[in-house]
């Protein structure tokens, strides 16, 4: 689906790969409502743009599904009829193991990655089902594939969206939505702080080097909505790992495993 005079909406678009997401689209012509938790990062967003009438701006938790539901009829009257949802927003865990992980923590990750996603996947559609031509777009991870040892619930989430998105792909099989499951690998952005979490041991400089600018990311990530591709991996780490996992699933886990640990995680 091309992008150019679509209103897309977009979670998580305060910052990071949201934020990106924002700029890509309203570059490539569309129309945007901008989706997040904190009203101050988005109006950060809409100062950078500088879009006018083309940016709406919803502060909201994706979590609260009454709040979801009323969503569409808010920007379809800002903006018009929605035509695309990019699920984006998300949150990591602390960087300890499953047994250490606090179930208030666990309920949170939960919320966010997964429940949040199919609040908006329920309210949104209906509406999409009816456009001429329609794009969902869920951003799962290389962990949902590939899960990281200390990462377990933030994994867990990412493969549970990972399989929703595949299972709508085949329900809408030969209709007008086409469905897409985003799986990026490391990206520079900062979703560790706004998960409210430490951040993990290691060379940060060094770690900076090896992931992928989150603008990069934003562009392989559209230009992958605009060719309709159902799997988008976003850098040469998920690409790798989207191979080696399925040539040699337990040889990958513990490749993961002993990365992680040189890494000091």
């Amino acid at each position: 689906m091309k992008l150019h005079d679509k209103v897309v909406v977009v979670t998580g678009g305060g910052s990071g790969i949201g934020r990106e997401l924002v700029f890509g689209l309203l570059k490539r012509g569309a129309r945007v409502a901008a989706l997040d938790l904190n009203m101050e990062t988005l109006k950060e967003t809409a100062e950078i743009a500088k879009a006018g009438d083309r940016l709406a701006l919803f502060e909201g938790n994706i979590a609260d599904r009454a709040a979801v539901m009323a969503l569409p009829e808010k920007i379809e009257a800002a903006l018009g009829p929605v035509d695309a949802v990019i699920n984006n927003a998300g949150v990591i865990q602390p960087f300890v193991p499953f047994s250490e992980l606090e179930i208030e923590v666990i309920d949170r990750v939960v919320d966010v990655n997964l429940v949040g996603p199919i609040n908006m996947i329920k309210a949104f559609l209906p509406g999409l089902k009816t456009r001429p031509e329609a794009h969902l777009v869920n951003v799962a991870s290389m962990g949902g594939f590939l899960p990281f040892p200390k990462q377990s619930m933030y994994s867990a989430t990412k493969a549970g969206v990972k399989a929703l998105t595949e299972a709508l792909y085949q329900e809408h099989q030969g209709t007008s939505l086409s469905v897409s499951c985003v799986m990026p690998g490391a990206v520079q952005t900062n979703i560790t702080e706004n998960s409210g979490i430490d951040r993990p041991p290691g060379d940060p400089e060094a770690a900076a080097s090896r992931t992928l600018p989150a603008p990069e990311a934003a562009r392989i990530i559209l230009d992958g909505v605009e060719a309709d591709r159902l799997h988008i991996l976003v850098g040469s780490d998920a690409r790798m790992l989207w191979r080696l996992v399925r040539i040699a699933p337990a040889w990958a886990l513990r490749f993961i495993q002993k990365q992680m640990a040189k890494a000091g995680m």
